[in-house]
């Protein structure tokens, strides 16, 4: 037999067929396309990871504002109350002065007068200022005792419920919160 001519030309199969050439190209095609798939399910499972950390970042500041916000204002109140409690002596001197003036007895009756009215304004302006700044009296006589906003310093023994007598010294909330309890005497009544 003579030899084929396909024998002799060099990297030619002799059981290669025509068609398996396309057969290597299309499995190489659809590799490619796998590797691609794999490659863009990756880069957006990353993208989806930044875009959630850079979401929960956000989140974060947001709440760190809020949260230095918050903490700013509570300082600022607590200087405020710490100026207001300096103020508070000098208002109960004033009161002071004022039942002291009220109960006295002199001879020149018209300087008594001025001195009183004077004692008065300066105790109305104090009291003004400072619930401008948003200090409230507690006062009240008659009122059921509350160990949070009234301290004891004078009891009347009896049976029943604790209740305030008089008011000793003033006490003041400051936006709600109790920033000196009155000094009360307190009475029970019979049940």
């Amino acid at each position: 037999m003579a030899p084929d001519a396909s024998d002799d030309e060099p990297g030619i199969d002799a059981g290669a067929g025509p068609g398996d050439d396309l057969t290597e190209s299309g499995d190489a095609l659809a590799q490619a396309e796998a590797v691609l798939d794999a490659d863009i399910v990756a880069i957006v499972t990353e993208r989806d990871e930044i875009k959630a950390m850079a979401q929960r970042l956000q989140a974060d500041f947001e709440n760190f504002k809020k949260r230095a916000e918050r903490e700013r204002a509570t300082t600022v109140e607590r200087a405020n109350e710490r100026l207001l409690e300096s103020l508070l002596p000098a208002l109960d001197s004033f009161e002071l002065a004022g039942v002291s003036i009220a109960g006295a007895t002199d001879a020149d009756a018209e300087v008594l007068e001025k001195l009183r009215k004077g004692v008065q304004l300066a105790i109305a302006q104090l009291d003004e200022a400072v619930a401008n700044a948003g200090l409230e009296r507690i006062d009240q006589t008659g009122v059921a005792f509350d160990p949070t906003e009234h301290e004891a310093v004078l009891q009347d023994d009896g049976d029943g419920d604790p209740a305030v007598e008089s008011v000793l010294r003033t006490g003041y909330r400051l936006r709600g919160r109790v920033l000196r309890p009155a000094m009360v005497k307190v009475t029970r009544s019979g049940a």
